[in-house]
């Protein structure tokens, strides 16, 4: 797609209609034209139901160019696999609200009876587990089965999961994981239906760590090490009927599940066949198109920019469009371990090369994306982002020359980027504007469901990665400290930190933020840390992108989950009419 044609349909998004993130306060929000009931007719979707309320039967199907990055609990830290996983084969001890825009932010008991209990100054919590919660085979969900997983998440062949279990536990450091029949002290089960938290120090905020698959359960019996990921034992409203890596998933109901004892999952659909291998393009014009079995599926993935002109223009199909935002932000990450991203004013000479309303334009411009001009998100910021370096969005690039030749870089120098193959666009467009200053970057892309495990390689990796990163839940905890906390980076599942920045005052400041007890003074500290980060440079923050989704003219019930990265929310969503879907 050449960048003429991006930016035709970056104009033509800008003037039809603008598709405002409802997670995300500080977002831009130009009027866009009303339909024929006054609305506009893209934001009458944002934090809106579309579809009705669905009826219980028939099959969904997931139209998918990838296979998930993991499904195990212990490994599954990707947004959209989080989703997908927790909203159909396993509970956790606290989940989201099944609700649109802001209200599915609202925590809410799962598989516990409340958000848990603190004590001993929030270094001690307690949670009740739910009576009546079964697995697929009809066996009861234990307080044992929750520990084993949490315990397994430290094991090293099982790389790649959120690691709060870790940063907070008491005793966990050199932890292995349980595969010698080697326990967590810290975490106690004094009966069947009761789990105790030890932690190492105060953590208000941990009922949101419990959101994470991390402390789904799983039975010992049932646990396979690294081939756990290709049948997890459910005990959600759905069970894996066949998976076939890279090509078809299909869960089918759980029968043992109890929808008494579950508040979010309404199940409406019979079967959910996942089908993966297709072309981006492929899947946005099956679904704009909404013929046969199409009209009963949804995409996987976002829709793809160039895809747009096809959707606004068409008041039919622009009804069946939602886009919520992501609370993500994408960042230029660089390897400050080696040369020459060692070098201070290099990594400084990238911030400022950097074109991101190029990137930008690339991604569908302003209706489909925000420019960034700090690490965390907006909705971290009181709803506006800072704007500390003011470095236009166009870049400068004479600025990033001047600071090569303070370098001793004056001819500029080549480089790798890994990318993951839907970034492709974006990634060229990064390579055009750092070429402009003379640092040449090759492109090394990779499939989508491989590329954390390829950037998470520290050793073999390239020196500049394009990725991102999305709050687990309101806070700079769960954002700064993932993404630039040395002590935490993994030789390999290398997880957030993937510009490998290892510096002393910034982990210091961290401490002292995080035994702040007064949440507004933390919240302003964390925000002020963003821009000490932000002048060391060791990532180029760039958009915080929204996740547009056509979905078939026979879905009920959907909405994007912006505490889930702006993923369709299948804990609620179905069918209109049953009898028309196909599987």
């Amino acid at each position: 797609m050449n960048t003429r044609t991006l930016t035709a349909v970056a104009t033509a998004l800008a003037a039809t209609v603008t598709l405002g993130a409802a997670g995300c306060s500080g977002s831009k929000q130009p009027s866009g034209g009303k339909g024929a009931d006054g609305k506009n007719p893209a934001t009458a979707n944002q934090g809106a139901v579309v579809g009705g309320t669905p009826q219980k039967g028939g099959t969904l199907t997931v139209l998918s160019n990838q296979d998930f990055t993991h499904l195990d609990p212990a490994r599954n830290w990707v947004m959209s696999d989080m989703e997908f996983g927790t909203r159909l084969l396993y509970r956790t001890l606290v989940t989201y609200k099944a609700a649109p825009g802001t209200g599915g932010g609202e925590l809410v008991p799962d598989l516990a009876t409340d958000l848990g209990t603190s004590s001993n100054g929030a270094k001690t919590w307690t949670f009740r587990l739910k009576q009546g919660v079964k697995y697929e085979d009809g066996t009861p969900v234990t307080a044992q089965d929750i520990k084993y997983n949490v315990e397994r998440s430290f094991s090293p062949d099982l790389p790649g999961g959120a690691d709060y279990a870790a940063r907070y536990l008491a005793g966990a450091e050199g932890y292995q994981g349980p595969a010698e029949g080697k326990h967590l002290a810290s975490i106690k089960t004094p009966d069947d239906h009761t789990i105790v938290f030890e932690l190492r120090k105060p953590f208000a905020e941990f009922p949101n760590a419990t959101v994470m698959p991390t402390f789904a359960p799983v039975p010992k019996g049932k646990d396979k090490g690294p081939q756990y990921d290709n049948r997890p034992f459910s005990s959600g409203p759905y069970k894996i009927e066949s998976y076939q890596r890279g090509k078809k998933l299909v869960l089918v109901r759980n029968t043992n599940w109890d929808a008494s004892t579950d508040q979010v999952r309404k199940a409406y659909p019979d079967k959910l066949v996942m089908v993966m291998g297709l072309k981006a393009n492929q899947i946005d014009d099956r679904l704009i198109a909404s013929q046969g079995a199409d009209a009963s599926a949804v995409s996987w993935g976002a829709l793809r920019p160039e895809s747009a002109a096809k959707v606004l223009p068409n008041a039919e199909v622009r009804k069946r469009l939602i886009a919520e935002s992501t609370n993500c932000t994408d960042m230029v990450q660089m390897h400050t371990g080696r040369a020459p991203f060692n070098d201070l004013k290099v990594r400084q000479a990238v911030q400022y090369a950097l074109d991101r309303d190029s990137v930008l334009t690339a991604s569908g411009g302003p209706a489909f994306n925000d420019l960034s001009t700090a690490y965390m998100p907006a909705t971290l910021f009181d709803g506006k982002e800072p704007d500390t370096l003011k470095i236009p969005a166009t870049g400068d690039v004479e600025k990033a020359k001047e600071l090569l030749k303070a370098a001793g870089k004056p001819d500029g120098f080549a480089t790798k980027m890994t990318v993951s193959t839907g970034d492709k666009g974006r990634a060229e467009a990064i390579q055009q504007s750092l070429g402009k200053a003379g640092i040449k970057v090759t492109i090394e892309t990779v499939d989508p469901s491989a590329f954390y495990a390829t950037i998470g390689d520290t050793k073999n990796r390239t020196d500049i990665a394009y990725t991102g990163w999305c709050p687990d839940y309101p806070s700079g905890s769960t954002f700064l400290p993932f993404v630039f906390d040395g002590r935490y980076i993994k030789e390999k599942g290398n997880s957030g930190n993937h510009s490998l920045f290892r510096d002393e005052p910034t982990m210091k400041r961290m401490d002292e933020i995080a035994a702040m007890t007064d949440a507004k003074q933390a919240n302003t500290a964390w925000q002020q840390l963003d821009g000490e980060i932000l002048a060391k440079a060791p990532a180029v923050p760039v958009l915080v992108r929204r996740w547009p989704l056509v979905l078939g003219s026979n879905i009920a019930g959907a909405y994007g989950q912006t505490s889930f990265g702006g993923q369709l929310d299948y804990a609620t969503v179905g069918l209109k009419d049953p009898s028309k879907s196909q599987g």
